[in-house]
């Protein structure tokens, strides 16, 4: 079985989430002042919400998130190394090379998750016509 193959898969999704999580925020805030009707839809917004939240409450408990127990998993099946920590605590020591302890991130997790619910309050989902009867 390709392992490696589908741990770098799960590498892909995992960064497309943190991307919809992080640019999501900046597309509502321009999107509300550019006049772009889509970013409060409420499909959108949900699943915008839902993500951050989920991403929030597994720092809380302490707990890893699921694709990178799942990358590690499937690399360590490839026979490669895997993640001591999180995924974002991985690549962001790598990146910037910024050593913290985890409660940092919880942090920031927790405080992007407010500001998500303050970019709801502010800029309120609408409900998606979908199609209209006649």
């Amino acid at each position: 079985m390709p392992y490696r193959l589908l741990a770098d898969t799960v590498l892909v999704v995992h960064f497309a989430v943190i991307v919809f999580v992080v640019g999501g925020l900046v597309a509502v805030v321009t999107g509300n002042r550019l006049g772009w009707r889509w970013v409060n839809g409420r499909g959108f917004r949900l699943a915008h919400l839902g993500a951050i939240a989920f991403v929030a409450a597994q720092a809380w408990l302490g707990a890893l998130c699921p694709l990178t127990a799942l990358e590690s998993w499937l690399r360590a099946q490839a026979g490669e190394a895997v993640y001591g920590k999180s995924f974002i605590e991985h690549w962001l020591q790598r990146i910037v090379f910024l050593e913290a302890p985890a409660w940092v991130f919880t942090l920031a997790y927790s405080v992007f998750a407010l500001l998500v619910l303050a970019a709801w309050r502010y800029f309120p989902p609408t409900r998606s016509r979908g199609c209209r009867k006649r």
